[in-house]
This record gives C-alpha cells, sequence and structure tokens, in this order.
C-alpha cells in the first residue's frame, strides 16, 4: 500500500475504551477478604507494570507516571506517554491481533494510558463484581487496537467491553482530509483466535462516525471458578441458586439491563 503523504503530521487521535468484568460468589462473611484479596491482585504497582508493558507493546516513552491506592479500596494509575524511536513496521495498521508483550511497534506522539479499579458487592445475594477501566488514547499513525490483545490476557474476565474511536482529521500535501489512516471493520479482528472462540460477540459499529464498539460474554463457566473460597461445603440446592445468581449478573452487564426475576432470559446454564 502506497503512504499517504501528509501536509504536517499524522494528528488523527485514536482512542481505545477496554472494560472489564470479573464476578465471584462471595457471601457477607466473605466479602471484606474478597474486597483486600482484589486490592492485593490488582493493586497500583500491578497496574502500573501493565501499563507499562501497553506502552512497551505500542512504542512508547513514557514520561510520568501517577498511581494511587484508594481506601477503602480501588485503585487509578495515569500514565503521559510520547512517541517512541522505533520505525513503525509494514502491517502495524493490519487487522490482526497485537503481540503479548514483547515487541515494540511504532510511534506515538504525545498520549496518555489510564486504569481504574472499582471493586463492589450486592448488598445482601453473595455477588461481587470487580470492574477494571483502561483508556488508551494515541495521535498519530499508531493505533491502540495493537495493545487489546495483551490487555484481554492480563484479565481474567467474564465480560468485556470495548469501545474505538478516531477523531479530528489530518489533511494530505493537496489539502483533503482524511478522517481515518487504516481500515477497520471490526475490533473482533484484532482479538486472538482462541480468545473469540472462548466468548460470545456482539459488534454495533457507526463506520461513518468511526465509532466501534465489542462486548464479549464467556460461553463455558464451571461454578468451581466462581466461588471465592473454593471448598465450600454447598448442597446441591445451593449451588443451583448461587448458578442462577451469577447468570443473572453475568447476563444483565453483559445486555446493560436489569431484567425482573420473571422475565428474565439467561445465559445458557453452567455446566
Amino acid at each position: 500500500m502506497n503512504k499517504l503523504q501528509l501536509h504536517g503530521f499524522n494528528n488523527l487521535t485514536k482512542s481505545l475504551s477496554f472494560n472489564i468484568y470479573d464476578i465471584c460468589y462471595a457471601p457477607a462473611q466473605q466479602q471484606q477478604a474478597y474486597i483486600e484479596y482484589i486490592d492485593e491482585a490488582y493493586n497500583a504497582d500491578r497496574l502500573t507494570q501493565i501499563l507499562k508493558d501497553v506502552a512497551d507493546i505500542i512504542g512508547a516513552q513514557i514520561l510520568n507516571i501517577a498511581h494511587q491506592d484508594y481506601d477503602p479500596q480501588g485503585a487509578s494509575v495515569t500514565m503521559l506517554i510520547s512517541e517512541g524511536d522505533v520505525t513503525p513496521p509494514p502491517n502495524m495498521n493490519s487487522q490482526t491481533p497485537g503481540p503479548l508483550r514483547d515487541t515494540v511497534l511504532a510511534h506515538l506522539d504525545k498520549s496518555h494510558i489510564t486504569v481504574h479499579t472499582y471493586p463492589e458487592s450486592h448488598p445482601d445475594n453473595g455477588i461481587s463484581t470487580f470492574r477494571a477501566d483502561i483508556d488508551v488514547s494515541t495521535c498519530g499513525r499508531i493505533s491502540p487496537l495493537k495493545a487489546l490483545n495483551y490487555l484481554i490476557h492480563s484479565f481474567e474476565s467474564d465480560v468485556v467491553t470495548m469501545d474505538y474511536r478516531v477523531r479530528g482529521f489530518t489533511r494530505d500535501i493537496t489539502g483533503r482530509k482524511h478522517y481515518i489512516d487504516h481500515n477497520i471493520t471490526s475490533i473482533q479482528n484484532y482479538i486472538a483466535q482462541d480468545t473469540q472462540e472462548d466468548y460470545q460477540m456482539i459488534d454495533v459499529n457507526v463506520y461513518q462516525e468511526n465509532i466501534f464498539h465489542t462486548k464479549m460474554m464467556l460461553k463455558e463457566t464451571e461454578l468451581e471458578n466462581y466461588l471465592f473460597e473454593k471448598e465450600s461445603n454447598l448442597s446441591e440446592q445451593q449451588k443451583a441458586e448461587i448458578e442462577k445468581k451469577l447468570r443473572k449478573e453475568v447476563t444483565e452487564i453483559f445486555y446493560g439491563h436489569n431484567y425482573r426475576r420473571k422475565k428474565i432470559k439467561l445465559a445458557d446454564p453452567l455446566p
């Protein structure tokens, strides 16, 4: 493909919003221990390392890092980045999954990466949900979509929502405006095949506005993976009730609606 000759620099803004939800069953007597576990597993130091890896993948130089663990729970990290020193490879903008960590890919103009976490629990039914929001915003030639494959592998996720948007325009040497500089039909094209096979996926795209949205819900799950205390002595009736609560929580998050018990159409039963 012939390179586009620009008048000045590429000032397109490309923003990826990546949100994960991890659901767990932790009744009242376990909830404090669950929150403490989440705060330790996803503290500011670990989140900072994840963002450092993202910066490495997209070839960014880190200018500044601000991070904070919150009381009683949650953490945030904000990272300012600038362009790196590596020439972008020919397949930089191809619709393929990015690397998991080791390859530096491209230049970045000044931009940022942020992450915020939100552990929370239902007041009385034992369902706890951990949410992590990551935003990667870049200016110039590189798309943050190349970091998506690594981000998905960095968290255990029951539901994932992703939004990608290209804003602004860049002008070529003839004066013509270009509102996007790479082909994209779906965020799914940047997700590894083995991951796609594990999730039910839905797209909502507005091509004329360069807005792309993908949601993912884990297909097959085992109750044991949702119990905070794995060796819980539960009866078959208790297990069935917990499975119903978990299915309701996952389905409501995926579709973005609260459902009445009698009308809810739940996801496939847990095996």
